[in-house]
């Protein structure tokens, strides 16, 4: 999942973010909150609309509420360009950052980084929050004890789109041809278990075809899909790869209707410069876009309104990565709650506290209202055994100018998919010599 280097003085922007703070300044109440992020490259435009969002959520917090029961948030950025070797840099820069959290939990926001990490997360005791990406075996907290694919995993989502497009045919996809066309990465790979499951689960024609990064060459694969002519494309794209496919879909006269893509592949930054050819396309979703969600509109009069908003464009506000980033901050603030509610109100969580607290997350509907966020995200309740917590996704259409649902929440086949990770988990923990526990730190 390498990108193309940049010039030396972009590699050089590393400490890119609002309200940052460095260990000399570090106060006694403040909750340190490291961000390996990225805003350049081929990704860039996703990761801007998603940091933005997570960020703005951490000023609101402190200008609504004046922080956690009183703890300030503070942050700091790390440029990664959504590059391995980077993400590794930026973790071992700014953990040191406050030596009493940590950066308290990690986001990165890319499977690749979140491999490379896992093990030293786990070593250094560090929460490594895999919000919809990452290692999904990962869900097997006694395996993992230290990584939280929180939400839903991508096998999850992957038989959550097979049971959609089952539904749309009656129950049956027998005899059916389907293509898997991914981001040849391990962003891209994940999924393909579940599939090869569901493929034989549901007795259809599943045809795997890769893309190259960054994915802005697709004309062999979409000849490919013309000639066989499959009965739907389950697309699992990312950044620039997401437009190029619509297009190259138009041009060779595949129906965007018949194409379902990731949570990664559904967002305004894919749609809006694809044009026409977008029209009809779906995607999985976690988070509905909009402002129509109270806490998006309160965030955009509190901190815009204070003219403290981190997105460079205000117009994305309310758009879906946006509203992701948004969702990923309101988990993290739940999980510093949660772990104040537990070892002490008012006061700074240690990693090994924020760990117990994600293991015990329980966002329920009720909690979600009283934060404005119906819809923003799922009902979340995790367990030493379960760091995913949800497992739901739903599925929503591009009409043409924006994102509307076309389903209500769906889950996957949890009794086909959980016991691949825990299989794999298995694999893991004799490789590495663990014996499966739940964590007592």
């Amino acid at each position: 999942m390498n990108t193309k280097q940049l010039t030396a003085s972009l590699g050089l922007a590393l400490a890119l973010g609002t309200g940052a703070t460095s260990p000399a300044f570090a106060q006694s109440n403040e909750q340190f909150i490291a961000l390996a992020d990225y805003r350049v490259g081929p990704y860039g435009a996703n990761g801007q609309s998603f940091y933005g969002g997570f960020i703005d959520y951490l000023q609101y917090v402190n200008l609504k509420n004046g922080g956690v029961n009183g703890v300030k948030l503070t942050w700091e950025e790390c440029e990664t360009e959504y590059n391995n070797a980077k993400g590794v840099e930026c973790y071992e820069r700014l953990k040191g950052k406050n030596p009493t959290t940590k950066g308290t939990a990690y986001h990165v926001m890319a499977t690749g980084i979140s491999y490379a990490l896992i093990d030293k997360t786990a070593t250094d005791q560090v929460p490594l929050v895999m919000m919809g990406y990452g290692r999904t075996d990962a869900v097997d907290g006694t395996v993992f004890p230290w990584a939280f694919p929180l939400v839903t995993t991508y096998q999850m989502q992957a038989s959550a789109i097979i049971k959609f497009l089952a539904d749309k045919n009656g129950g049956q996809l027998n005899g059916k041809k389907i293509v898997f066309l991914y981001h040849d990465s391990a962003y891209g790979k994940e999924p393909i278990v579940a599939m090869q499951a569901e493929s034989k689960i549901h007795k259809f024609n599943l045809i795997e075809i890769p893309v190259a990064h960054p994915g802005n060459e697709q004309g062999a694969q979409w000849l490919r899909i013309r000639q066989e002519n499959p009965d739907y494309v389950v697309f699992w794209g990312w950044g620039v790869m997401n437009q190029t496919a619509l297009k190259a879909a138009q041009k060779v006269g595949y129906p965007r209707e018949k194409i379902v893509g990731s949570w990664w592949a559904g967002s305004e930054e894919d749609t809006i410069p694809a044009g026409p050819a977008a029209k009809g396309y779906m995607s999985a979703t976690w988070n509905v876009a909009g402002k129509q969600v109270p806490l998006i509109a309160d965030i955009e009069k509190v901190v815009y309104g204070a003219g403290k908003g981190n997105m460079q464009d205000p117009s994305k506000v309310g758009s879906v990565l946006y509203n992701r980033g948004v969702s990923a901050a309101v988990a993290t603030v739940e999980a510093l709650n949660t772990a104040q509610n537990k070892f002490g109100k008012g006061k700074v969580s240690t990693p090994v506290q924020v760990r117990w607290a994600l293991e015990n997350l329980n966002i329920d509907a009720a909690r979600l209202k009283a934060l404005g966020a119906t819809g923003l995200l799922p009902d979340i309740k995790t367990s030493c055994e379960d760091h995913e917590g949800s497992g739901k996704v739903r599925i929503q259409q591009w009409d043409g100018t924006k994102w509307v649902m076309a389903s209500d929440w769906i889950e996957g086949n949890r009794r086909l998919i959980h016991p691949l990770f825990e299989a794999s988990a298995k694999q893991y923990a004799k490789e590495k010599g663990i014996t499966p526990a739940c964590f007592k730190g």
